[in-house]
């Protein structure tokens, strides 16, 4: 069969697409064209673009371009599609001038007002709990785990994550919590079940609301933990602890004074708090197709982004960790388990959802890996908190013998 002949336009593009890469070791084809990187390094995945349509959508806009090319399925990847992420993401230059008016304006149109909060989360997490049933741990946590060894479970490891929030928030029994961006209710009910502690928990996700009721109830902590179906902002009452895990990204910079607000009035000048949230190095928008196709209204801040909602209150910052690779090793877990529910996937959402959500997971992967995207995690507490121990050996030795009034007498804050 004759193939079609080489296009100087092709090459053309080809080549503005390259210049936009720079020399990662990915090679591109179009056709019967190919264009190859100029670096002494092994090519690691090769780029197979459908029509010059589609490569003249990612030269306009490589990032979104190719997130929904490869949905459509009009580009195909050969190679380790995960290792060829981290490559692209290493490369400087993908973003051009399209790629930042479309940021603008995603801005603006996804601004995590009430009513667009809540338009946001419906796109993400009312998906349908069966979806993620498929891939996630049997808890449904959809955030990062801990592990303490590299080789426990993926449902060992966010039981740790769990553990070490409450350690971090040196949880006792009988003391009052809130928690805002609750999910689908795992941590509540660990608090209220291991820590003996009354929560209350907020979320504006209806499917996950009813999810972690049923949870509760089965749990035998209905009486303990109450799960409330409405938006952060409208928090009331007044706690000892104030947890917040996955939900500072929701939230949008213009927003933290309010959420500084929210905090103030639950917990005071004498409560402590607990922030878990998705972070970057240095001030930059979320993907513009992540912003687009799957996570509406996103924006990861930077440590000292999210430290200045707590500056006005007079909050002290007690303890920093960055969990980003065990997020890496979360998420390849989640994908493992995607893959082998991909058909399952595909019969129930169809094609392109299932290779959308593939491409998502295998780049926050490679976000990770690279040092693109952070997991922080902060303890604050209130001027006049008088609850905190002085070490940090609570955090690691949960199974020491020393009892809770020991540790309780040598606090200072």
């Amino acid at each position: 069969m004759n193939r079609p002949a080489t296009s100087p336009l092709d090459r053309q593009l080809l080549a503005a697409l390259r210049s936009s890469l720079g020399p990662v070791p990915i090679a591109l084809v179009l056709r019967n064209t190919e264009n190859l990187p100029n670096t002494n390094s092994p090519i690691i995945g090769t780029v197979r673009i459908a029509d010059r349509s589609t490569l003249l959508a990612m030269v306009m806009n490589p990032e979104l371009g190719f997130g929904d090319a490869y949905s459509a399925g009009r580009i195909e990847m050969e190679g380790d599609l995960v290792r060829s992420l981290e490559c692209v993401y290493d490369s400087p230059g993908i973003r051009n001038w399209y790629w930042r008016l479309r940021s603008k304006w995603m801005d603006w149109a996804q601004a995590n007002t009430r009513s667009g909060s809540a338009r946001n989360i419906h796109r993400h997490y009312d998906l349908s709990n069966d979806f993620y049933r498929l891939w996630l741990d049997e808890q449904m946590l959809y955030t990062c785990a801990y592990f303490p060894k590299p080789d426990v479970s993926l449902e060992d490891a966010q039981e740790a994550k769990l553990d070490l929030v409450c350690r971090k928030l040196c949880l006792r029994p009988g003391e009052t919590v809130v928690e805002v961006g609750c999910g689908w209710g795992a941590l509540a009910i660990y608090m209220a079940q291991h820590y003996g502690v009354s929560v209350k928990a907020f979320n504006i996700s209806h499917e996950q609301i009813v999810w972690a009721r049923e949870c509760a109830e089965r749990a035998g902590v209905g009486s303990s933990v109450e799960f409330v179906e409405d938006d952060y902002r409208n928090a009331t009452g007044r706690f000892d602890a104030f947890v917040s895990v996955g939900m500072l990204e929701h939230v949008g910079l213009e927003n933290y004074p309010e959420l500084g607000r929210v905090i103030h009035r639950a917990i005071g000048d004498t409560g402590r708090g607990f922030l878990h949230y998705l972070g970057r190095n240095h001030r930059q928008p979320l993907s513009v197709w992540i912003r687009k196709r799957i996570f509406p209204g996103g924006y990861p801040p930077t440590l000292a982004e999210s430290l200045q909602f707590l500056e006005p209150h007079n909050y002290s910052v007690l303890d920093v960790e960055n969990l980003r690779m065990h997020y890496a090793r979360t998420i390849e877990h989640w994908l493992a388990r995607f893959e082998s529910a991909f058909d399952t996937v595909v019969r129930e959402h169809g094609l392109e959802f299932a290779r959308m959500w593939r491409l998502y997971l295998a780049g926050s992967i490679a976000t990770f890996r690279v040092g693109k995207m952070q997991l922080f995690q902060v303890v604050f507490a209130g001027s006049r908190c008088q609850s905190m121990p002085l070490t940090r050996e609570h955090l690691y030795t949960p199974d020491r013998e020393e009892t809770d009034n020991e540790l309780w007498t040598r606090a200072t804050y």
